[in-house]
């Protein structure tokens, strides 16, 4: 590993007064939203964090559709909701499979056909997690078992060649080839993170990732050319990165992140010099929830 190029340096605190956040993402409009350990949703106006609803759950990874839908896995209820933009209403998109329920449904994203892969990372150091998929016709089935440790954060690649996933415990990076029909194929481990328990994932323009550690304080840059773990950003004192679980591009040129700090109160923000990929955003048809005059409009 090498030195960290940012440590303290440029680290900006906002969103002060969150309950210990955890997941986060960016609508297509820019609009980022936040979750919180007792089933809060946030809207981040401004730079401060408007709650917007609660399950009275524990909201842990969040997604987003092109509608500005929230998809929001919730611990204690053991589902993930998709939460309506504007009315703030809610209902289960899936519990997880019928033969077996969620156990710790931890993060999900989207490929371009509106697919939701989603880790259930099981008990920890029981190593029974999976990883389910929700296809656009409703069906929850388990995509892979290959990533068995505790996986969670997630991020589909942005040639959908693969979806990198990260174990907790032990800490790993892993690549599950995703193949053209949507199915899991080939599992390659890309680094080993030793001690280290890595939750979030995000993929930059140089298919470079950035990985936030729930421990250390710590963001972790891998380098694809040669394997080598970067330091990107650091907090010894656990106050400006404190328990960082995970990790989103975001602005007009996706060159700011923003991290949750699941040991406080607020978000972490800074410029890392370069910029992250674009998101799928699946539409209404692509998930399966276009009426039918709006089918034919299209």
């Amino acid at each position: 590993m090498t030195s960290a190029a940012i440590l303290h340096e440029g680290l900006e605190v906002i969103a002060h007064g969150l309950d210990h956040p955890e997941g986060i993402c960016v609508t297509p409009d820019g609009t980022v939203f936040v979750s919180g350990e007792a089933g809060q949703l946030y809207e981040i106006v401004d730079d401060e964090p408007v709650q917007r609803l609660t399950t009275e759950g524990f909201l842990l990874g969040l997604a987003a559709d092109a509608a500005g839908r929230i998809y929001a896995c919730d611990l204690r209820h053991r589902c993930v909701w998709r939460i309506e933009p504007d009315t703030w209403e809610r209902e289960v998109l899936t519990a997880g499979t019928t033969d077996a329920p969620f156990v710790t449904p931890n993060w999900g994203a989207f490929d371009s056909k509106g697919r939701f892969l989603v880790t259930d990372s099981g008990e920890w150091n029981r190593s029974n997690g999976r990883i389910l998929v929700v296809t656009p016709d409703g069906a929850t089935r388990v995509w892979s078992t290959a990533a068995p440790n505790f996986p969670n954060g997630l991020a589909v690649a942005p040639d959908e060649s693969c979806v990198f996933v990260l174990e907790s415990t032990p800490g790993r990076l892993l690549s599950i080839e995703l193949r053209s029909d949507g199915s899991a194929g080939h599992t390659s481990v890309l680094a080993e993170l030793g001690d280290a328990v890595p939750d979030g994932v995000a993929v930059a323009e140089d298919g470079s990732l950035v990985i936030a550690c729930y421990r250390p304080d710590v963001i972790y840059r891998w380098h694809p050319d040669d394997g080598r773990l970067e330091v990107l950003a650091e907090d010894t004192q656990g106050t400006l990165l404190a328990a960082p679980t995970n990790v989103i591009f975001v602005g007009a040129e996706l060159d700011v992140i923003l991290v949750p700090n699941i040991g406080r109160w607020h978000l972490t923000r800074f410029r890392p010099g370069f910029r992250g990929t674009p998101l799928f955003y699946p539409t209404d048809e692509q998930l399966g929830l276009a009426t039918d005059s709006e089918k034919e409009e299209r």
